[in-house]
């Protein structure tokens, strides 16, 4: 992560005027600043959630009777898993709506948006290989799952190499959001892949469309870690969000008097 960021989490640049509604935040000064308020407030939630889903999934959801104890990875490896897919959308979508309205902060959410959900895949794929090594007998097998994920990481990947590749911020921009509006193909894959093929992965074990089927203690466990991960993933990425509209806006009048204002609080 960059060092540009700047003051406290609350730095807001002044004499900004008042506009009507969300679209203030289009602006990368006040995005930074919104982000500023934002992410601590994230990273506590986070904090806290995690813990206590954690000690849920751990301490207080029952031994599962096919799989014993190994089964608790999914507190960890199933809103991963998840969050790996959202999180890609998510990018799609910013990357596309700053390739098309031009939007700079829109392109920029997407590049902050990048390296989190990179790590959602690793978590996802090595957490799935703990899984399987005692549920399964092996670290992995080329299950259109697993595989489909896979190609998900060399996504993310495939993205963050094509924006460091190209030195104009702007066609930077618009290759990767071509690549990763490509690439949002592969999300239903995953996601649908235990449905179109005979895989060994196991269905999924929470549905929109049925009754869990797992112990209320197992799912509120798994849903509590969801709610931590998902906040992580905001702060992580609101942060990230910051260092870039920094690195981006390195010459604008508005971070200069940021700059100004942050050395005279050091002094």
């Amino acid at each position: 992560m960059s060092s540009l960021s700047l003051g406290p989490a609350s730095a807001s640049p002044r004499n900004l005027a008042p506009v009507a509604g969300w679209r203030q935040f289009a602006a990368p000064s006040r995005g930074y600043a919104l982000a500023g308020r934002l992410w601590p407030v994230f990273a506590l939630a986070a904090a806290l959630l995690g813990v206590l889903g954690l000690y849920i999934g751990f301490f207080v959801a029952p031994t599962d009777h096919q799989q014993g104890e190994a089964y608790r990875i999914i507190f960890v490896h199933v809103p991963a898993a998840w969050l790996s897919m959202l999180i890609y959308l998510a990018m799609a979508f910013w990357a596309g709506l700053g390739w098309v309205l031009n939007t700079r902060l829109s392109s920029l959410l997407a590049s902050a948006l990048a390296p989190t959900g990179a790590l959602m895949t690793v978590l996802a794929l090595w957490t799935g290989a703990l899984w399987g090594r005692p549920t399964w007998g092996t670290w992995w097998v080329w299950d259109a799952r697993l595989s489909s994920e896979l190609i998900l990481l060399f996504l993310y990947i495939g993205f963050m190499a094509l924006q460091a590749a190209i030195e104009d911020p702007r066609r930077a921009d618009k290759a990767s959001a071509l690549l990763a509006l490509v690439g949002v193909v592969n999300v239903p894959i995953i996601y649908f892949s235990v449905r179109w093929w005979n895989t060994l992965h196991q269905g999924a074990s929470v549905s929109l469309t049925a009754a869990p089927s797992m112990a209320h203690t197992m799912l509120a466990g798994m849903l509590v870690c969801t709610l931590a991960l998902w906040a992580y993933a905001i702060a992580a990425v609101l942060l990230r969000l910051r260092n870039k509209i920094l690195e981006r806006e390195a010459g604008s009048a508005w971070v200069l008097d940021l700059l100004r204002t942050s050395e005279g609080k050091l002094k």
